[in-house]
């Protein structure tokens, strides 16, 4: 059952110290299936496995040095560094190819990509030949069976007969750990005449905690066949005296002792693959073949697709599980405090809630101690007894249930009580006394069945050291004594939730007050949190008002006006949004405040109809700037010009809850539609769209300009107006900085990864914008409607190249860098325009340093 394999890792948590070999024999081998090379960046060959001259035709003593694009084809280099481009833009550990011709002559292999410290690791194995299957067309119809299962372990009797299908291996085993951190197999599917493995237990050494944190990087390992030989790496270390690091490699051999291991088994080929739960290793699918098995790159690929959506699909059981666990209990504790609400002392009370607290949590005894006095029912220990024992539980951790099922090893005095107590869950339900609910468990001899024995000692195995298999898997029985059966997650939850509810219902007093106590600190400190956030904000706000202010004035005088203007609105609305204490506030009396002060005393000019909604902080903030403008504007060139003039505003709360604003002005001089856009206006279009992701339209009409906005319903409850007391309304809104960027760049990219990639190398870089094309048609369309900066052009984009693209730039005198993955740059680029060049992969820094580059030569 061992699964795990020798990692570099867990090489060294092993004594190899009397190991006639380098640890390099155990991490340094390949499976004859596949081949390795690994590279540097500039694809310098620094090690290859041995048998690489029989699959790709290299000879590996003479190839160590040289670079790979001298021994492969120029196209196979060129879709090599485009996948090792979209592994580092896309945080993608591993690459994959499949059926991919590498020579050029016909025969395809399955390509694995990945990254191991400075090197790129490239990994061949030759396709199956005579194979025309859609392997990741299988796994859609195998986990809608595993959904339709109710519960985990049906969904584990599922997936295995699923992994069954998709591998063909003679045993699949679901393989869960426990708390203790040995593993049960809890679901299998094995070939007629083989043993079943159902129901052992394995003990927690024989997946050593290096393997585990293996299992969370490389969720999937194959050996298919565990006589066959291994190739060696060549040369063994690099300069430095290391190994190459092959983690995550998907042809390494393993440990000769895990070999072993299956061989007593009588196992010739196995694979395992990881379970997740919570990023954390929840068990393994554990796959056994009476023969050599070799599962193509493909066909694993799917597998493990496979086993990510049994991982989602057994978070969500398990958490629905938990959901119907804490509804049931939770109708249980509302029985329960029914009683205990009315003001019943538990003591006097015991024998009524015994029952209910029995179903909460399964027992044999139960106990309640409160105040100093003691009652019990069923096997419990004695007044005497517990009293010595309440003096160990005020021991544990403050507020916190206890719960153990072996009691004597952590309290020997429970040895007088061991005929009726062996297990119990102790609940806190005050701090100062401690007082306590206590349930009770007797013995249970309980019978495990291991697959060996779980304390076997280390001893010398032929390779030193180390954890030798063990050479039989009979089942045998560990009774366990002194021990109950275990508290289970969800009975430690459910008691865990009655502690809260006892002390909430039934010790209010000193424990209530310290609540209060803890409760207002918090809020405290959440609203210093707060206000200092708010301030921070409002300094950001009017910084910009500051700098933004200045478009369309002329004079200090002017522009004093202006800002003067925005900021006394958004003292207003400060005061106002205080005065409420933060919470939703009317938007007609912001509206009727910023109006007020250019009525000239004339109210009738103002005219609200329609609902009283209120507007949330932050939705009000930028509110409060919008009616400000909207205001300001009218005052300047609208209705307001003019003693006759005049402003109806209708706020409507729609059916889904969103709030309607149309503004209309009547009655001023003629509008005209403004030949540039200005800060106030830009506030009033885009504000409402960018902050509150709402919608607004304007309309310049010669009678009179109107706006129709509106906000979303999560901005926007229905009330009734505040009186108004002297100032009005406004907040802050988390304006966000927008940096001085400057220039349209255009990105002409058929791979959308590296485009985005690219995109945020260039703006971080000071573009203003970024335009992706992934066609010459495209890229042109942009050319003849975008005021360009520069580009940055993917030499080959499939089916076509972007040289037309690349002379329409030159002969429009915009800079360009061109971006390729082959090696023979010079040829590619002959017919090309003089312009700078960046290889795939390339980093910011690269793309950057050409980008200046492309620049200073239009200088």
């Amino acid at each position: 059952m061992r699964q795990h394999n020798m990692t570099k890792d867990t090489a060294q948590a092993v004594d190899l110290t009397n190991c006639d070999r380098e640890p390099i024999h155990l991490l340094g081998n390949v499976q004859s299936y596949g081949c390795l090379i690994s590279t540097s960046s500039d694809l310098m060959i620094n090690h290859l496995s041995a048998n690489c001259a029989t699959y790709l035709g290299l000879q590996p003593d003479e190839v160590v040095g040289q670079r790979l694009v001298d021994l492969l084809p120029e196209r196979t280099i060129h879709d090599l560094r485009t996948k090792l481009q979209m592994t580092s833009s896309g945080g993608a550990a591993i690459s994959r190819l499949f059926g991919y011709d590498v020579l050029g002559d016909g025969t395809l292999f399955d390509i694995s990509i990945h990254a191991s410290g400075q090197s790129f690791i490239f990994e061949f194995e030759k396709k199956a030949e005579g194979e025309d299957r859609d392997d990741l067309s299988m796994v859609q119809p195998l986990i809608a069976r595993v959904n339709k299962q109710d519960t985990v372990l049906a969904a584990a009797r599922e997936a295995a007969m699923a992994m069954e299908v998709l591998s063909g291996f003679d045993r699949v085993m679901v393989y869960r750990f426990t708390s203790d951190g040995s593993g049960e197999v809890i679901a299998e599917r094995h070939a007629a005449g083989m043993e079943p493995f159902l129901g052992l237990r394995y003990p927690a050494s024989d997946i050593p905690q290096q393997a585990r944190a293996l299992y969370k990087r490389s969720t999937l390992r194959l050996i298919s066949d565990v006589n066959d030989d291994v190739s060696p790496i060549i040369p063994e270390k690099n300069p430095n005296g290391e190994p190459l690091d092959l983690s995550l490699s998907v042809t390494r051999a393993v440990s000769p002792i895990h070999l072993e291991y299956l061989r007593n088994m009588d196992v010739a080929a196995s694979m395992s693959v990881s379970i997740l739960k919570d990023g954390e290793l929840w068990g393994l699918f554990a796959c056994h073949h009476r023969t050599a098995r070799y599962v193509d790159y493909e066909r694993r690929t799917a597998i493990e697709l496979f086993a990510q959506l049994f991982s989602y699909e057994l978070e969500r059981k398990i958490e629905a599980t938990i959901r119907d666990e804490e509804r049931e209990s939770r109708a249980l504790h509302d029985r329960l405090m029914v009683r205990l609400s009315a003001g019943s002392d538990l003591i006097e009370s015991f024998d009524i809630i015994a029952d209910e607290l029995s179903q909460i949590v399964a027992n044999d005894g139960v106990a309640v101690f409160s105040e100093g006095r003691y009652i019990a029912r069923g096997a419990a220990p004695t007044e005497d007894e517990f009293t010595r024992l309440a003096r160990f539980l005020n021991t544990a951790p403050t507020g916190k249930v206890f719960a153990t099922d072996n009691l004597i090893k952590a309290y020997p005095a429970a040895e007088d009580m061991a005929d009726r107590v062996a297990g119990l869950i102790a609940i806190p339900i005050s701090r100062t006394p401690r007082d306590y609910i206590v349930f009770f468990r007797r013995e249970i001899a309980r019978s495990v069945k291991w697959a060996g024995n779980p304390e076997k000692p280390v001893e010398v195995g032929p390779n030193g050291v180390r954890l030798t298999p063990r050479k039989s898997f009979e089942a045998w029985t560990e009774i366990v004594r002194h021990t109950s059966e275990p508290w289970t997650e969800s009975e430690r939850r459910a008691a865990e939730a009655l502690r809260i509810s006892l002390i909430e219902i039934v010790l209010k007093l000193t424990d209530e007050a310290n609540a209060e106590r803890r409760a207002a600190t918090e809020k405290q400190e959440l609203l210093i949190a707060e206000l200092n956030h708010r301030v921070r904000n409002i300094l950001n706000l009017i910084q910009g008002l500051v700098s933004q202010s200045k478009t369309g004035t002329t004079t200090i005088e002017s522009y004093t006006t202006v800002l003067d203007g925005r900021i006394q609105s958004l003292a207003r609305a400060h005061d106002q949004l205080t005065r409420q204490e933060w919470s939703p506030t009317a938007l007609r009396n912001l509206i009727e405040v910023e109006v007020k002060a250019f009525l000239d005393g004339r109210d009738d000019r103002l005219k609200i109809t329609g609902d009283a909604p209120m507007l949330e902080p932050e939705a009000f903030s930028t509110m409060a700037l919008v009616i400000h403008e909207l205001v300001t504007n009218s005052a300047k060139y609208g209705a307001l010009t003019d003693r006759s003039g005049h402003v109806s505003i209708d706020l409507t709360i729609a059916g889904d809850g969103a709030l309607l604003i149309k503004w209309r002005e009547q009655g001023g001089p003629p509008v005209q539609a403004p030949t540039r856009r200005g800060f106030g206006s830009t506030i009033i279009e885009r504000t409402v769209p960018f902050e509150l992701n709402g919608t607004v339209e304007t309309r310049f009409k010669l009678a009179g300009f109107e706006a129709d906005l509106m906000i979303p319903s999560k901005y926007v409850t229905e009330g009734a107006p505040e009186p108004l007391d002297t100032a009005d309304a406004d907040a802050q809104a988390d304006t966000k900085a927008q940096a001085a960027l400057s220039g349209t760049v255009l990105v002409l990219e058929d791979n959308m990864v590296i485009a985005l990639d690219a995109s945020d190398i260039i703006t971080a870089h000071g573009a203003t914008d970024v335009k992706l094309a992934s066609s010459v048609d495209a890229a042109l369309k942009i050319l003849g409607s975008e005021d360009l900066t520069m580009a940055v052009l993917d030499i080959n984009l499939g089916s076509q190249t972007s040289l037309p693209v690349a002379q329409k730039l030159d002969a429009m005198k915009i800079p360009f860098v061109l971006a390729t993955g082959y090696g023979d740059v010079q040829s590619i680029v002959s017919e090309y325009p003089e312009a700078p060049v960046v290889q795939k992969p390339f980093t910011a820094e690269s793309l950057a340093k050409e980008i200046d580059n492309a620049l200073s030569r239009k200088q």
